[in-house]
């Protein structure tokens, strides 16, 4: 370890710390940034990173045993998602303060998986989340190497907000039960909705229970913006005083966790049936998009703080790794948290050795005190979970959007809906199919336009946006703002014609405006030969100007460049135009010229 220039983990103002060739692009480098972070590691940094271990310790306890109990799991899982994760991620995972470990987010889909085939068996339903934990680590590792990092930006901000904001609902609904003392029989979040309502009215509320439970969750919403106080350790400790002092699982009906089993997570297979291997395939892959989502969003955000790259890659990796190892230790899916994280930074966390040290007393907790939490309410608990999917739940960009672009946030609503109608895992795949559908929709029915001269405007614009453009006469110019490809062929041929019927003098040549066009694909290509046809048996000359020369290079590759000849491919559309006027002696004066 080195001596500090400064107890600062950040590089010289105004510089961007960025991975360069050498020894940070070695294999181990890339694989173990744990092990690069160790070696540049400033001694000053460590009373931080303890600190700040110490104050994360006080999250990590009552909230991996909360999104345990939330995801079907016995509360003792939750530690274990969280100790061995934490210990993986601070060798193999390349962000210096992130913090990974169960998350709300994750909770609906584990549940909507394990709920259904563990039939009540905890050990059963242990081994399910483990192999979910296992599935979503291996594809998250294989999407690393294979360098698809970039896979989660295929889902938009609206979608990524429908989606959240309805797994937000779901969750919050699942624990209305245990905040009202008690349980219930249904099948998705309008049946479970609809049956929380009817035991309400029947009068099931314990209402013992529902007041721990709605005291804690008051006090961490009111503790929630405080950065000095702990709000949820604060109402979770409160709250198991006080069931403890008043003896209220005996006197008042209160469900209670109960004694944790002593000792560490040991290594341990996650064995399932063959019947239950779609559905948990189903359910990793659907953790795998929604943790590496949640993650390479929230490593951004503080790589950018702290002014450090990561490589989206390398994060994927080092979370798939994580789960991975979760899934072997008797763990279940995780993700990083947004909770925790700010947590470890306003406590001065340095490096990823302030989640060591939080795992290490979270050990140290399971082996020396085990029976601390005995008296800890379910209650409670189903509070921590609560307030966190209120703070999943997306509204006032939301409401940007609709001012900006209604449509989108629309389709943000219709997201929300489906996973709250449909479920979690066949919510993410409704998300998946959306998010296909709005990318293949602006290239499916892209813009087009035929651009004309407007006086006093350089260059050759929409003659929509400029009615006053003039059209040279048997010229059309024609502009498509999209790639071509099989979707749009069609379309292009029959605006590309509708264009040449829509001119007010005969047309001698159509010039396509191909700037915006980024690829051409064999079912297009065709379309252009079809096209090239139809205009030449008009007596239509057809050009292209603008179009890159990797596009350009395909058309070689098509056999297009030798049928339409070099001639008809122009680096402008000015030198088009030039061409067209030297060839055919029309009434044309341009602005421009009339100018000089």
């Amino acid at each position: 370890m080195s001596k500090p220039d400064s107890s600062s983990p950040l590089p010289e103002p105004g510089r961007i710390a960025r991975r360069t060739k050498g020894a940070d692009q070695t294999a181990w480098g890339w694989w173990l940034p744990g092990l690069r972070t160790l070696r540049e590691y400033h001694v000053a940094w460590l009373r931080y990173d303890i600190v700040a271990g110490l104050v994360l310790t006080t999250m990590l306890v009552p909230v991996g045993i909360a999104y345990a109990v939330a995801s079907g799991l016995p509360g003792i899982h939750g530690l274990y998602a969280t100790i061995v994760p934490l210990l993986v991620y601070a060798v193999f995972g390349p962000s210096r303060i992130l913090v990974l470990g169960p998350d709300s987010s994750l909770a609906a889909v584990i549940l909507a998986v394990i709920l259904p085939l563990s039939g009540g068996d905890a050990n059963r339903a242990v081994a399910l989340a483990g192999m979910m934990a296992v599935v979503s680590g291996t594809m998250c590792i294989l999407a690393g190497i294979a360098r698809l990092g970039f896979i989660t930006e295929l889902l938009s901000k609206p979608i990524r907000y429908g989606y959240m904001n309805g797994i937000a609902l779901t969750v919050l609904i699942s624990q209305l039960p245990k905040l009202f003392g008690f349980s219930i029989q249904g099948e998705g979040p309008l049946r479970n909705l609809w049956a929380i309502a009817t035991a309400v009215m029947d009068g099931k509320t314990n209402w013992t229970t529902f007041t721990v439970g709605a005291s804690t969750l008051a006090v961490i919403l009111l503790l929630k913006g405080n950065k000095r106080l702990p709000g949820i350790l604060i109402a979770v400790v409160g709250a198991t005083i006080a069931v403890g002092m008043l003896d209220l699982a005996a006197r008042g009906g209160v469900s209670v966790l109960g004694p944790l089993p002593q000792g560490l997570p040991a290594l341990a297979i996650p064995w399932i049936t063959s019947a239950d291997i779609v559905p948990v395939l189903i359910g990793g892959f659907a953790v795998a998009l929604v943790s590496f989502a949640d993650t390479s969003v929230l490593s951004r955000v503080y790589a950018a703080r702290t002014r450090t790259y990561v490589d989206p890659n390398q994060e994927m990796v080092g979370l798939g790794l994580a789960n991975l190892a979760a899934g072997f230790f008797q763990g279940f899916p995780i993700s990083s948290s947004s909770s925790r994280t700010p947590v470890a930074e306003a406590a001065g966390a340095r490096t990823q050795l302030s989640g060591v040290v939080g795992a290490l007393a979270v050990s140290l907790l399971l082996l020396a005190a085990p029976d601390l939490l005995r008296h800890l309410p379910t209650s409670a608990l189903a509070a921590v979970v609560i307030a966190s999917a209120i703070g999943l739940i997306e509204i006032t960009d939301l409401r940007r959007i609709y001012r900006i672009q209604r449509w989108e946030c629309w389709l943000s609503i219709f997201c929300t809906v489906g996973v709250v109608v449909l479920g979690a895992i066949e919510g993410i795949g409704l998300a998946i199919v959306v998010a296909v559908i709005e990318f293949l929709w602006d290239g499916w029915r892209p813009y087009s336009a035929v651009l004309g001269r407007a006086d006093g405007v350089k260059g050759y614009h929409d003659i929509k946006r400029y009615p006053e453009a003039r059209l040279i006469p048997g010229l059309v110019l024609f502009r498509w703002d999209a790639p071509l490809f099989f979707a749009n062929a069609e379309l292009f041929h029959d605006r590309a014609l509708d264009a040449v019927a829509a001119s007010p003098t005969p047309v001698r040549w159509l010039v396509v405006s191909a700037e915006p066009v980024t690829s051409v694909d064999v079912t297009s290509a065709d379309m252009l030969a079809e096209l090239d046809e139809a205009l030449h048996a008009a007596g239509i000359k057809f050009c292209v100007a603008e179009m890159k020369d990797p596009v350009k290079d395909k058309l070689k590759r098509f056999g297009l460049f030798a049928r339409f000849g070099e001639a008809a491919f122009f680096p402008t559309l000015g030198a088009a135009v030039s061409k067209y006027l030297a060839t055919y002696p029309v009434d044309w004066v341009d602005w421009e010229d009339e100018d000089r």
